[in-house]
């Protein structure tokens, strides 16, 4: 599978002429359409053998006694995760654009989020400033990052015992020129150790036990798609800040 540095290199080959740019561009397409037709096929019976687990739980309820029973539902779900964010992390530079109300769509995510929370001990800060602009964006595949990283922060600050708190700000940077928007994202959960820190980005690499390690590659490759960055900032033991420019 194609890397950032990967697609980055044939890029800079596609600027160099036409005839490069189109072979290489069928290139990219049938490279995509493999990853996600094998990603298809494998989910399909993936999805069969579930449904039929479920179907003998409900005939034989002592099933869920047995030894392994629950790793072999949990190696499953974890397949089928790992499927959903392959075919994700393939089709993340591929945007439906459409003119997007930035304010309005921040404050209804903040507003989903905070609510998620209710039940917590997290103190959930947001600051959405007002006149925002709108924005040409796939505000799906933008509110999937969003909602990823806020997601992170919260897993980040769920191993603290003392002061849980996350603090979403968007904002028009009057350093940056033309309709631009810097949302930060941050808490004071444990943090990322410099060596982690390096390889964040990179396909597969996780420091959950449940996780696929696409989830950051996705969200840096849909924000990259939309002409922007997504940076991160950490310190163990103090807390994560992760930063979209777009």
């Amino acid at each position: 599978m194609f890397t950032e540095t990967d697609y980055d290199k044939l890029k800079q080959i596609m600027n160099e002429s036409p005839q490069k740019a189109e072979l290489l561009s069928r290139l990219l397409e049938s490279h995509r359409m493999e990853v996600s037709s094998i990603s298809h096929e494998i989910r399909n019976p993936l999805t069969l053998v579930y449904s039929t687990l479920q179907l003998i739980e409900s005939a034989h309820p002592e099933v869920h006694t047995f030894k392994h029973w629950d790793s072999l539902h949990q190696d499953i779900e974890y397949m089928t995760q790992l499927l959903g964010d392959l075919s994700s992390y393939n089709n993340g530079g591929r945007l439906s654009i459409s003119p997007l109300d930035t304010e309005t769509f921040l404050k209804s995510l903040a507003l989903s989020f905070a609510s998620s929370l209710i039940d917590t001990d997290i103190q959930f800060t947001s600051k959405i400033e007002p006149g925002l602009p709108v924005i040409h964006a796939d505000g799906i595949k933008l509110r999937a990052v969003l909602i990823n990283l806020l997601k992170n922060a919260r897993e980040a600050v769920s191993e603290i015992s003392a002061s849980p708190c996350i603090t979403f700000h968007a904002a028009m940077p009057d350093t940056l020129s033309g309709k631009t928007i810097k949302i930060t994202i941050t808490d004071n959960g444990i943090g990322i150790t410099p060596e982690n820190l390096e390889h964040i980005f990179e396909p597969f690499v996780t420091c959950k036990t449940d996780g696929t390690g696409l989830g950051l590659p996705i969200a840096r490759r849909i924000v990259k798609a939309h002409g922007g960055t997504l940076t991160v900032s950490s310190e163990p033991g103090t807390g994560t800040t992760f930063t979209i420019t777009i």
